[in-house]
């Protein structure tokens, strides 16, 4: 299988130039929700950035133990050069040039940067130790010269990740070493940082540098942090042999059961075999990108790996996603819109069903989880329409893989999430029995999908019977009417069967919006009905049962492509509502004054191209391309993947987290039914 390649050349035209290589960024994930993340130039400007945030169990969460490795190599002249673009710390964009970074790739979803120092071109690469807090730092110098000097500082700040850049441990760090072998610590409770260069000389030379990061100051938060180093490894490198820098919170033992060559081997081999696990139309070009792109969200979570197994019976390990990174921890809403694209259309039916299993045995009251919030074993439940997409999520692994053993253990809780629906649950979730329609809403709670909330601040409480909640509560009727049917229990299905068919007509009868020829986004809610004109109205029409009536498809998809569709996704409210925000910039209130009041959500793409393709079966060309622009965004904010949110007007600049596990669920599993025809 070929390697699958993405890259970008400082300078060249038509890629970044010099201020973009503070812009664009790079990530890879460790499968244990830690990473290493930073800018294409190797500046600091976000919080996030390091080379090992580290996952650890509950109470730590992710820590960043590794911010970064300053490199220089030896001059002809006597001197040091260091590696890379110049600025790498403060500075205005135009004070910055790519220096000798002469080139940056992902090859196999793996970042290399390509340096030339006078005739000798040196590659570096980072490669993550999958399900391990483990990163190697990997040397080699390719051309020009027979060998060179080469000098490594690392430079930390131990902290959660999402901490403040100026926070700082409680007590000093203490550096220990053993035959070659370096330990930083910082006290009891605290992570502990292992370095080894092998063939390399450590001196101890203390030093602090004062960072600067923007990023954080444009959202409004401290910009301005310390990074300590104890010293710096000094090596000479032989042209053609790898030097490896391992940092990792693991023990020695566990390390040294994997060497640094071959951990390089080995996750060379694993990406190989994702792709050859894809479906075949995917294991080339963008969408074997997107296969690679995908695994950085399927994750084993720390400190939950063993606890329900009992539940699991021979199901393995508990499995999860990441919602998105650098701060996103797992949610089960995301993680069941993403399902498909993730782990089905990619070949993962194993990790699917693991997934599925284990947000089963967190049912609780007829929900599964909203978020695991970081650091904490225990999920939150306040959301309206995750048990919902968790039964979408159900019926579309078993298209994929027909397993009905999965369903047979499961359909108990599937069960309980109808009958709790229908008797009621928690925060005011419940069915209508006059209607058949489901109702939601608490006060300061925010339980749907558009979830943003400042202080007391619920933004769209949108409290009420919600269309995407209505449309997703028939759908769940109808499929766990059917399981029930096909599993023995033919009088559950038919009581199912007869609300379903009542949620339908009231659904029809309530939700149609005449003036706008749309449907309306929350009926029966505090202030009457509302009419904004949202995407949530697409998945009427886009599930597996769609609740609305065929004759109004085409009204609804003229809308929705004339007011929300943008070259990169749909706006989450159309122009001309008074509460319309153009932008998503500032400080976390106008942030979020922003989140669902404009600003464009490519994931939401993917119910735009179901519901296009259900009606217009033969327009697979015209689904592509609501898709195009966004593929384009592989080489834009951050390499190879996709990320979270976009301002709802032209340019249409990135913003939220820079890589979203449903934005790139949706484009893969929508580019592969836009190709294949397939429903």
């Amino acid at each position: 299988m070929t390697t699958v390649s993405r890259e970008i050349y400082p300078g060249k035209t038509g890629e970044p130039s010099p201020p973009q290589l503070w812009e664009r960024e790079w990530l890879v994930g460790n499968g244990l929700g830690g990473y290493a993340s930073g800018t294409l130039g190797g500046a600091l400007t976000r919080r996030y950035h390091g080379l090992l945030v580290a996952a650890f169990p509950a109470p730590l969460g992710r820590t960043l133990v590794l911010s970064r490795v300053t490199e220089s190599v030896g001059s002809a002249e006597g001197g040091e050069l260091r590696l890379g673009a110049e600025g790498r710390g403060a500075g205005a964009p135009e004070d910055r040039s790519p220096g000798n970074l002469t080139g940056f790739r992902l090859e196999d979803g793996l970042p290399v940067w390509r340096y030339r120092i006078g005739e000798a071109v040196l590659e570096k690469r980072v490669v993550l130790v999958h399900r391990h807090n483990t990163v190697h730092l990997v040397y080699q110098l390719v051309s020009g010269a027979d060998r060179v000097r080469l000098k490594l500082r690392p430079e930390l700040n131990f902290r959660q990740h999402d901490a403040p850049v100026d926070a700082a441990p409680a007590k000093p760090y203490r550096v220990s070493a053993e035959e070659g072998r370096y330990l930083i610590s910082c006290g009891d409770g605290a992570p502990q940082l292992r370095l080894a260069l092998a063939g390399g000389v450590f001196n101890i030379e203390e030093h602090a540098e004062q960072v600067y990061y923007p990023t954080e100051q444009a959202r409004g938060y401290d910009c301005v942090g310390q990074l300590w180093s104890p010293g710096y490894f000094v090596l000479e490198l032989p042209l053609g042999e790898g030097a490896f820098l391992t940092a990792t919170t693991d023990p020695w033992e566990t390390v040294e059961q994997l060497p640094p060559a071959q951990a390089l081997d080995r996750e060379r081999e694993r990406r190989t075999r994702l792709l050859a696990a894809a479906e075949p139309g995917a294991r080339s070009g963008l969408p074997a990108e997107l296969v690679l792109a995908a695994d950085q969200f399927i994750i084993i979570p720390p400190g939950r790996r063993e606890e329900n197994l009992p539940s699991q019976g021979a199901g393995g390990e508990l499995c999860s996603v990441i919602a998105g990174y650098h701060w996103f921890t797992d949610w089960g809403r995301d993680t069941m819109i993403s399902l498909e694209g993730l782990a089905l259309v990619t070949g993962r039916h194993e990790e699917a069903r693991r997934i599925l299993r284990s947000f089963a045995s967190y049912q609780a009251d007829g929900l599964i989880p909203n978020l695991f919030p970081e650091g904490d074993n225990e999920g939150l439940y306040h959301t309206a329409d995750a048990s919902l997409w968790f039964i979408h999520a159900v019926g579309r692994y078993l298209d994929y893989s027909g397993d009905h053993g999965t369903l047979r253990q499961i359909l108990p809780q599937l069960r309980e999430i109808v009958e709790r629906h229908l008797a009621g649950t928690r925060f005011g979730i419940g069915m209508d029995h006059g209607d058949g329609l489901l109702r939601q809403g608490a006060r300061g709670l925010q339980l749907t999908w558009m979830d943003a909330k400042v202080g007391d601040w619920v933004v769209t409480p949108r409290r009420g019977k919600a269309v995407e909640i209505n449309a997703l509560w028939y759908n769940a009727l109808r499929l766990v009417g059917k399981w029930c049917a096909e599993e023995g229990d033919p009088g559950w299905a038919a009581r199912l069967e007869l609300w379903a068919d009542r949620a339908q007509r009231s659904f029809n009868e309530r939700f149609w919006y005449p003036e706008g020829g749309y449907l309306f986004d929350v009926v029966d809610g505090e202030s009457g009905d509302d009419p904004s004109c949202r995407p949530n109205q697409l998945l009427a029409l886009s599930l597996p049962y769609p609740v609305l009536h065929p004759a109004k498809w085409d009204r609804v998809l003229a809308v929705v492509r004339e007011r929300l569709l943008t070259r990169v996704g749909l706006r989450t409210l159309a122009p001309g509502h008074p509460d319309y925000r153009k932008s998503y910039q500032g400080d976390l209130r106008a942030r979020d004054a922003a989140y669902h009041q404009g600003t464009v959500w490519p994931w939401l793409v993917g119910p735009l191209v179901d519901a296009w393709l259900r009606r217009y079966p033969e327009q697979r060309g015209v689904a592509r391309s609501f898709l195009e622009g966004l593929a384009g965004e592989l080489s834009g904010q951050c390499i190879g993947t996709v990320g979270e949110i976009f301002d709802a007007e032209e340019p249409h600049l990135p913003r939220g987290c820079v890589a979203q596990a449903w934005s790139v669920a949706e484009l893969l599993r929508c580019w592969m039914k836009t190709s294949s025809g397939e429903e």
